[in-house]
C-alpha cells in the first residue's frame, strides 16, 4: 500500500467552494483502479490549508493509472483552480505503526 500526501493551500475565501468541489471530485478518484480510500482534513491553525491523504494499492495506480486517465482531467478541472501555490504530492510506504 502507498500513501499519497498533499498539503493543499486553497486561495483565501475559496474554502467553501473548494469543499463543495471536493465533495464531487472524491467520487471521481474513488472509481479509479487501485484506490483504497482518502481523507481530507482542514488545518486548525491555518484554515485555508488542507491535508489530503489517499491510499493506493501501488504507486503506479496513482502516477500512471489515475493521472493518465480521463477521470483525472475531471478531477483537475474541479480542483486545481483553488490551489496557490500548486501542491507538492509525495508518496509514502509505512514502516511502523502503534
Amino acid at each position: 500500500m502507498v500513501l499519497e500526501h498533499a498539503l493543499l493551500d486553497v486561495r483565501p475565501g475559496e474554502e467553501d467552494a473548494f469543499e463543495e468541489a471536493f465533495a464531487r471530485a472524491k467520487g471521481v478518484i474513488a472509481a479509479s483502479g487501485g484506490f483504497r480510500g482518502l481523507r481530507l482534513s482542514r488545518c486548525a491553525e491555518r484554515p485555508g490549508t488542507y491535508l489530503l491523504l489517499v491510499e493506493w494499492d501501488t504507486l503506479e495506480d496513482h502516477t500512471e493509472g489515475f493521472r493518465g486517465s480521463a477521470p483525472y482531467r475531471e478531477w483537475k478541472a474541479l480542483l486545481h483552480r483553488f490551489y496557490d501555490p500548486f501542491p507538492v504530492v509525495e508518496h509514502f510506504t509505512e514502516v511502523a505503526r502503534a
